[in-house]
């Protein structure tokens, strides 16, 4: 039996690299509450949340596998989330100059009427370089990168912003772990090019 697979985000960059994998899948955005819990941890609140996507969305398609995925950049402890405006996202990358930044992405992967799940994290380290005021605002006149994690779109203009990135899967800091994806869908039995 060939199961559909659902994608839970509304996220423009989850389903571009998806589509890397060349797979069929539909996208449907999970409706859940994001807002971190009273003493949650940022690798926690992230974990929580793919695992909650991933969930919202199954329980509507029980015979699908749904991949639900969250990123929470962690700067000293303190979650950083979308910036949303330009104010924030300038106080975002004041904050994070001259710093070393983990970016925790979580995924869930899950049948529900198989009771199969998988669930991963992989951190990101990035190190920023020291960024004064007028390049940080030109970079974000250029890019506009209010619906990023930590305000820096690494896969454009914002990788000029970073002295280092490590990490065992270099797509996880765009949101989505195509490496651990790509294992996970195997054990689920998709079928990869």
């Amino acid at each position: 039996m060939t199961r559909s697979l659902y994608l839970a985000s509304s996220s423009k960059y989850r389903r571009e690299l998806l589509a890397r994998l060349q797979i069929n899948f539909r996208c449907e955005s999970p409706q859940i509450d994001e807002t971190p819990k009273q003493g949650e941890t940022p690798l926690d609140t992230c974990k929580r949340l793919a695992r909650e996507k991933a969930m919202a969305v199954a329980a509507e398609h029980p015979a699908s596998i749904v991949i639900g995925s969250d990123q929470v950049a962690d700067v000293d402890g303190v979650a950083i989330s979308k910036p949303g405006t330009h104010d924030r996202a300038r106080a975002q990358l004041r904050s994070m100059s001259n710093k070393t930044i983990i970016f925790h992405t979580a995924v869930c992967v899950c049948c529900v009427e198989t009771a199969q799940t998988i669930e991963f994290t992989v951190p990101t380290s990035v190190e920023f370089r020291e960024l004064d005021a007028a390049e940080i605002e030109r970079y974000l006149i250029a890019e506009e990168p209010y619906d990023c994690a930590g305000s820096a779109k690494s896969e454009g203009l914002g990788i000029s912003l970073l002295k280092r990135v490590e990490s065992s899967d270099p797509t996880a800091l765009i949101g989505l772990p195509l490496i651990e994806v790509s294992s996970a869908l195997r054990q689920f039995e998709v079928t990869l090019p």
